[in-house]
């Protein structure tokens, strides 16, 4: 298992916390000095929060560990790419590396749709390595769409 995939491992246990909550199952992990400072999942239906990103929760609870709102030798570990809200949070941060698993062909901001994380018209961009366990977090995605999917729509 290679460090990428370990540390992604723990986004995905992240992720699997948010399916359980019934909400989408993102998770992400900042790992700084080989250790987790900061985890996130998405919590938007249960805040009532649109902000409620994984990727949002895990960079707030870095930065408060580090007390520090740059994140400059720190590696964002997320399950699916980040959208533009949250690629802009990476860059904010000054986030070095970035590693995600699934592509996202709806919102992707780090490489699909846009590519705001290595757009070198900003003051800071971000190494990107992508496809990460990916399998995995698409099989996760896949279950809860389906799921929802599946469930009697209420037309009212």
């Amino acid at each position: 298992m290679t460090t990428y995939e370990r540390w992604m491992k723990q986004a995905l246990r992240e992720a699997q916390r948010a399916a359980e909550l019934d909400e989408v199952p993102v998770g992400a992990v900042v790992v700084h000095d080989g250790q987790i400072i900061g985890r996130g999942y998405n919590q938007i239906e249960r805040l009532k929060d649109p902000t409620a990103h994984a990727e949002m929760i895990a960079i707030t609870a870095a930065a408060a560990h580090l007390q520090s709102r740059r994140l400059e030798d720190c590696t964002l570990y997320v399950t699916l790419e980040p959208c533009p809200m949250c690629a802009g949070a990476i860059v904010l941060a000054r986030i070095p590396t970035l590693v995600f698993a699934a592509y996202d062909p709806k919102a992707g901001a780090a490489g699909t749709l846009h590519n705001i994380v290595e757009d070198k018209r900003l003051n800071h961009t971000c190494h990107v390595v992508a496809g990460v366990c990916d399998r995995e977090s698409e099989e996760l995605l896949k279950r809860f769409f389906g799921r929802v999917r599946a469930l009697p729509r209420n037309n009212a």
